[in-house]
This record gives C-alpha cells, structure tokens and sequence, in this order.
C-alpha cells in the first residue's frame, strides 16, 4: 500500500524536491496533505498534480484567493490551525516537516503528539525543543527520520556500529560563498552575493545561515539533540566539495562516511522510504571525475555564529531557542538592507547576552523565550541603525 504524506511547507525548496521523489513513485507515495505559505499558485498546481484531500496557506485572506484555483473536492484550511490540522490528519502517516524556522515548530510537535512519524527538514524544531520533542517521539513510539543532509549522513553511517562505540560525529560544512573572503570585505557583502551559495540550491534564510557558517551551528544542536551526543563528541570540519556529507568516528579509530553528489532528494527519499532505499533516476556520484576531495578547519574568528551555537548549547535551557531567535531576525535584517553581514553574529551574541536563559520544562516556555529573544534582538537591531 502507498505510504500517505502530509508535506508541510510545500511550496519551499525542500516540499517541491520531496513532491518530485513522490511524483516518480506514484505507486509507493500518496499525498494527503499539503500545506503551505504565500505562494498559493504554486499550491494549487501541486494540488491539481497530487489530488490531496485538503491544503492549508498562511491566512484567511489568501485561502479567499486560493479557493477557486483548487480541484473541486479539496477541502482548504488556513492559518496555524490550519498547518495543524494538515500535519494530524487522520489519514496522514509520514509528515515531512519543511516549514522554515521557528514557524514549524508548532505543526512538527503537533504531529508527533498525534503519533505520526516524521520526515524532519525543519532542525529549528529540534534547535528550540530538542529534548521535548525526542522525549514526546519517544513516548508516542514515533519515528524521527533527518532530511537535512548531515544529519541523514550521520544516520546511515551509524548503522556501521553500535552507538556506545562512537567517539566523534563529524559534520561538514562547505564553508559557504564566503569562505576565502577577507573578514575586512564582510561588511560591504550584499544579500544577492550571499544567495549565491556554491553547491546547494535552498531557500534564502537557509542560504543566508550557510553563508555566515550559521547554519552548522543550529545542525550541531540538532546533532545534540537526534543523536543525543555530548557536543564535545560534534565537530564541524569544512569540505568545500559537499560530496562527504558526515562521518561517525568510532573507538576503533574507523570513520565511515556518507558520499553523494550535493543534491537533497536523496536524503528525501531515504527518509520516505526507509528503511528501504529507492532506486532515483538521478546523477550518480563520480569519484573519478571529481578527482580530489579536501577539509580544513572552520575559521571561528571570521565565523563566529558556529562559536555562538556551541555556546548556547553550554548554557542550556532557552538558550539554544534564543540564539535561533535572533538569528532568524538578524537574517532578516540582513535580507531587507538594515543589518549588515558582519553584525549578524553580533546581534546574535548581545541576545544571548540580554537574554533571561532559563531552563525550559514546556512547549509554552520555549515559546515564550522565542518571542521575548526576538523583542530583544529588534532592540539591538534599532540601536545598531540609529549609530
């Protein structure tokens, strides 16, 4: 029988890369729900391609809008209700959760609540409430499957051993577009520049993360989190060919890796389909023609946000949540001109710094530590303007 998929955040780069693997495999996949944000056109051709039985966008304004772009029969939905109910319905088997940042939170935990398993893409949910959510999977018997490459990598190459035996998860990073950059060039980056990521096609705020080294930070504590590794067993080594996607380092002093080309519907497709492996009609890794691969240490004085990420993670408690907070709003910044490149790290820091970090026993107190770290790093972003 088809295995049935909600897909929330559908139209984002994750959801249309997740709707192709289905879309070859109509046979083992079946699309129950789609939820979505703003881009209700692209919503509705997926609704019109796939034939789920109910969507969701951001609000009641555009699910006015949306309504007569969809097959008859599709039930519309709109909000965070909305996303909920996508993520929960009856029907619905595998969630892949790919709503960008903090936004997917709420459906994520919601979907483990309601004893789905979960295609996870979505690492803020593991950044802000890591320990809350495995805990939840735990006690519904719900399976947590990583999305992100890294950390699908480090998935598989477990597998090779046994976890009391591991003495390192090594991530790679592929040091972004800025990587040989002059730390004195930082402040003169423009978001188009810092869009132009070398290896991977993502979304802007994901692309925006890789550049600033960010990125590795949050996948870090989501490493913490997934794999529950001390963070002085996580290290980040930068790879700028993105072709080895992690390693497990076990006692013996063997490493396995995880090889692809640098393409994120493979590690879809394995979190759709495990614990069997699909066979894509995609581009196949070429050692031969790639001829070298290289790593070098990641420059924690020109990249600090990965510093500030293992940071928070000493803290504990909200930290991590504040940190991505103000990152989330930082990039922002960032994005519409107000926030140079060089100072995301800085409003970054001084939130953690402002910030009352406390530990958190709840959904609401993650949620609360969210929105007081975002007031704050507003403030810092006003104070940096009026300089």
């Amino acid at each position: 029988m088809a295995k049935k998929l909600a897909i929330l955040g559908s139209t984002g780069s994750i959801g249309r890369n997740s709707l192709e693997v289905v879309a070859n495999f109509p046979e083992r996949f079946e699309i129950i729900t789609l939820a979505a944000g703003e881009n209700i056109k692209l919503l509705a051709e997926q609704a019109h391609k796939f034939r789920p039985k109910q969507v969701a966008c951001k609000n009641e304004h555009l699910a006015k809008k949306l309504k007569p772009l969809l097959p008859e029969g599709v039930k519309l939905v709109s909000g965070k209700e909305g996303v909920i109910s996508c993520a929960t319905h009856e029907e619905v088997e595998l969630v892949v959760s790919a709503i960008v940042g903090a936004a997917g939170l709420l459906p994520t935990f919601a979907a483990v609540e309601a004893g789905k398993d979960l295609a996870l893409a979505n690492k803020e949910s593991l950044v802000m409430a890591g320990e809350l959510l495995i805990k939840e999977a735990a006690k519904r018997g719900v399976k947590i499957l990583p999305v992100d490459s890294e950390h699908a990598a480090i998935f598989q190459c477990l597998q090779a051993g046994r976890k009391e035996d591991v003495s390192r998860l090594i991530l790679t990073a592929s040091g972004g577009p800025f990587r040989e950059l002059p730390k004195e060039d930082f402040p003169k980056v423009t978001p188009e520049k810092a869009l132009k990521h070398p290896n991977w096609q993502m979304g802007a705020k994901i692309t925006i993360d890789s550049a600033t080294l960010m990125n590795k930070g949050l996948e870090v504590i989501e490493a913490h989190f997934f794999f529950e590794m001390p963070p002085e067993k996580i290290e980040v080594v930068v790879h700028p060919q993105s072709i080895v996607h992690s390693m497990v380092e076990f006692v013996d002093g063997s490493v396995i890796a995880q090889l692809s080309l640098p393409d994120m519907r493979l590690p879809i497709a394995y979190a759709l389909s495990y614990p069997e492996r699909l066979s894509l009609p995609y581009p196949k890794l070429n050692l031969i023609e790639l001829g070298k691969l290289t790593f070098e240490a990641p420059d924690l004085e020109r990249f600090p946000c990965l510093s500030l990420a293992y940071k928070a993670l000493e803290l504990k408690g909200s930290a991590p949540a504040v940190l991505n907070a103000a990152n989330e709003i930082a990039v922002e910044a960032f994005l519409e001109g107000r926030l140079s490149f060089d100072k995301i790290p800085l409003v970054v820091e001084e939130t953690l710094k402002r910030a009352d970090i406390k530990p958190c026993f709840s959904l609401d107190e993650v949620i609360n530590a969210d929105i007081f770290a975002r007031i704050i790093a507003h403030q810092i972003i006003d104070e940096l303007e009026r300089r």
